[in-house]
């Protein structure tokens, strides 16, 4: 009787050992929403678009502008080039850094996103804060971002890049200052 209840017992045991896995599993959490992209190598285009150095997927910045290339700000009498300024911010946080971006939405053949370096957090909330890009203004479709908001009112009152200047605003400036066709441009070439 003794060894049945043995036999049994180690029975009954080597069927909890195998059903362990299983329940091991069940009480696992995964969370409900999409993996991210892997890391990503860019090449910078202008103070607010970047590519994929592998794929060559156009990537924004969600929620800020700057000025265009060839737009330029005042301070006193001095012009200075905010557009070549700002791209030249976005070279020196992105250059030999991996990027971490979540894509809110694709637009035009772009992914708009928000993305961070090791040394930069939020990449436009910190473009924000230098003075070398302006908050987007809110729509419906897209509500203004908070921390955006604080972060160029930061910019602001201590005057740092744009606002130490006088400017046009970039989407404004871009408004007035129609991009060539590309047809136009390859026949004046």
């Amino acid at each position: 009787m003794l060894l049945l209840t043995a036999v049994l017992l180690a029975a009954a045991g080597g069927g909890v050992a195998a059903s362990q896995p299983a329940e091991r599993d069940a009480g696992i959490y995964a969370p409900k929403i999409p993996p991210q992209s892997p890391p990503l190598r860019v090449e910078v285009v202008d103070g607010q678009r970047f590519r994929d150095i592998e794929t060559g997927q156009a990537y924004q910045l969600y929620g800020i502008e700057t000025c265009a290339p060839g737009q330029t700000a005042r301070l006193g009498r001095q012009p200075w080039p905010c557009g070549t300024m700002a791209t030249a911010w976005l070279v020196t946080a992105t250059l030999n850094a991996w990027l971490a971006c979540a894509t809110l939405r694709e637009e035009a053949g772009e992914r708009l996103v928000r993305c961070a370096t090791a040394g930069h957090p939020d990449l436009a909330a910190d473009m924000l804060r230098a003075g070398v890009a302006v908050a987007k203004p809110g729509t419906d479709a897209d509500p203004a971002i908070r921390a955006y908001a604080l972060a160029e009112q930061e910019a602001r009152k201590a005057y740092r890049g744009l606002w130490s200047s006088t400017f046009q605003m970039p989407w404004d400036w871009r408004a007035s200052h129609p991009a060539p066709s590309p047809a136009r441009s390859e026949a004046t070439r």
